[in-house]
């Protein structure tokens, strides 16, 4: 059997993205990861379920234009369990300056969902 064990994403600002997730997700940290040769530092990220996510940084990232019409990683998609949750965390996000991009709707496919601006610009998808 394969599962996906975690994703990675790179953030300017690793103590804020951390702070996000565990404030809006119920992500909980691993202990900070420091490289003190490369100066990287991760944490990993536990939601419930198996998947993680690990967040990364050092001082040496560059920045690329983002854009959500070109290949590679797009969204992250979290799960948070039914349309109540997707409609009560979509609005506290928003009442927390962050920007909703679509939803909560149904979308075409069936999925309720709706999709923000989260830390770094980086897109997030809220579905049930």
């Amino acid at each position: 059997m394969i599962s996906l064990d975690h994703c990675a994403l790179y953030v300017q600002d690793l103590e804020a993205t951390k702070n996000f997730f565990v404030r809006f997700f119920n992500a909980v940290p691993s202990s900070l990861y420091h490289n003190h040769k490369t100066d990287f530092k991760s944490y990993f990220l536990s939601f419930d379920g198996d998947a993680r996510l690990e967040i990364m940084t050092r001082p040496d990232l560059t920045d690329r234009i983002c854009t959500d019409l070109r290949t590679g990683y797009i969204h992250l998609s979290l799960s948070v369990g039914s349309r109540d949750e997707v409609d009560r965390l979509t609005h506290l996000l928003e009442k927390n300056c962050y920007e909703v991009v679509s939803g909560p709707r149904t979308t075409g496919d069936g999925y309720y969902e709706s999709c923000i601006i989260g830390p770094e610009g980086n897109l997030i998808e809220i579905t049930v």
